[in-house]
C-alpha cells in the first residue's frame, strides 16, 4: 500500500522545526512551520499550496520570508494557518519590504487566525503592495481547519506560554489499484486512474463512465467502463494515514490530555523532545517537553511510530541519550528523521 502523506523534517533533529509533506500523485504539498528554509530545494517550495505554523518565535518562522521570495511571482494563493496574532505577524513581514513594481503580480496570502473560538481571515494580495483586506466574517472554530476531498487538518491549541498549536494531518481513506488486476483486464496505468480515485473518494455514481487506455497499443485505445465495476476489480479501500506534529508544549495535564485525544491511534507522531529528563526543570520553565515525556505520549496515544526533533544544541555531543530515554518510555520505533 502506498501512502498519500510523504513526510520529512526539514533541517534535523537540532535544526529549526519544519516539517514538509508531499501529497503523493498530486505535485502539491504542505509545510509546518517555517523553520529556516535556505537549504530547501526551490522546486520543492514551489508546491507548497498551504502552510500551518504551530507559533511565531524566530525558528518557527524566520523561514517566510525565503518562502516568499521563491513564489514572488507565481499565479498562486498560498493558504497559510496560524495561532492569534498570524494576521499581524505576517502583515509586520511583508509591510518590511517596498512594494512599488508588483503591479500585475497575482501571487496572494490568505492567512488564517485562529484563536480558541473562531478563525478570522485576511488577504494580503501582491498585486495591492500586499496591502490587507480582512474576509467576513469570521467562523467558529470546530477543531477542523481544512476539510479537502484528499484530507483533513485538525488542530488544538496548546501552552506554550503563549497559544502554540498542533496539527493531525488526516487522510480519510487510502485508495490503491491492484496493478495484477490492472494488468489481467489489460489497462494500462497513467492519469486517468488519478481521476478515478477522485470520483470514488467522492462517491461518484457507479454508472459514471471511465474511459481506461489499453496496454500493448501503439496509438491509444480506449475502452469505457463503468465506475462501479471499475472499482470493484481493481481498487482496494482502507484506512488513511495519520501524522500529528507537537512541538513546543508544556508537559501539563492539560497539554497531555489534548495531545493523547489529537494523536490517538496515529501512524506518526512527529513530537518535539527538547530536554533530557534530567533536564526536567529547565523543560518546565521553558514550556518544553523532556524526551522521556515525549516517549510517555506517544505510548498513552497509541502511535505506532515516533519521530522526536527540535532538540537542545546542549546535547550535540549525546544525542543517543534523547533516542533512549524516549525509546524506553515508548516502548516501540523512535527516529528523527
Amino acid at each position: 500500500m502506498t501512502n498519500l502523506f510523504q513526510p520529512r523534517l526539514l533541517n534535523g533533529a537540532f535544526g529549526d522545526p519544519g516539517l514538509y509533506v508531499r501529497l503523493r500523485w498530486e505535485r502539491r504539498a504542505l509545510l509546518l512551520d517555517l523553520g529556516d528554509l535556505t537549504a530547501q530545494p526551490p522546486a520543492e517550495l514551489l508546491k507548497v499550496t498551504d502552510i500551518f505554523v504551530s507559533h511565531t518565535h524566530i525558528d518557527h518562522f524566520i523561514g517566510f520570508d525565503h518562502l516568499l521570495r521563491i513564489i514572488l511571482g507565481r499565479d498562486v494563493t498560498i493558504r497559510l494557518f496560524g495561532p492569534p496574532g498570524i494576521i499581524a505577524n505576517v502583515e509586520g513581514k511583508l509591510s518590511g519590504y517596498i512594494w512599488n513594481l508588483v503591479e500585475g503580480y497575482t501571487l496572494a496570502f490568505d492567512v488564517y487566525e485562529v484563536s480558541t473560538e473562531k478563525i478570522a481571515v485576511a488577504r494580503f494580495p501582491c498585486g495591492a503592495r500586499f496591502e490587507r483586506i480582512d474576509l467576513a466574517p469570521s467562523s467558529p472554530f470546530t477543531g477542523v481547519l481544512v476539510d479537502d476531498p484528499l484530507f483533513r487538518i485538525e488542530a488544538v491549541h496548546l501552552d506554550h506560554k503563549i497559544p502554540c498549536l498542533a496539527f493531525a494531518l488526516i487522510e480519510p481513506q487510502r485508495i490503491n489499484i491492484d496493478p495484477e488486476r490492472l494488468k489481467q483486464l489489460a489497462l494500462d496505468t497513467g492519469p486517468w486512474l488519478t481521476d478515478l480515485k477522485r470520483l470514488v473518494r467522492s462517491d461518484a455514481p457507479d454508472g459514471t463512465v471511465i474511459r481506461a487506455p489499453n496496454t500493448g497499443e501503439t496509438d491509444k485505445v480506449f475502452q469505457e467502463w463503468r465506475l462501479g465495476d471499475l472499482r470493484d476489480q481493481i481498487v482496494t479501500i482502507t484506512k488513511g494515514q495519520r501524522l500529528v506534529y507537537v512541538t513546543d508544549t508544556l508537559y501539563s495535564d492539560e497539554n497531555r490530555q489534548k495531545i493523547v485525544a489529537l494523536a490517538q491511534d496515529a501512524d506518526i507522531l512527529f513530537c518535539e523532545a527538547m530536554y533530557l529528563e534530567q533536564d526536567r526543570d529547565c523543560a518546565t520553565e521553558r514550556h518544553h517537553l523532556t524526551a522521556r515525556q515525549a516517549g510517555l505520549l506517544a505510548r498513552e496515544a497509541n502511535v505506532k511510530e515516533l519521530v522526536i526533533f527540535h532538540w537542545s544544541p546542549r546535547y550535540q555531543e549525546c544525542p543517543e541519550a534523547l533516542y533512549h530515554e524516549a525509546a524506553e518510555a515508548f516502548g516501540g520505533p523512535v527516529r528523527s528523521d
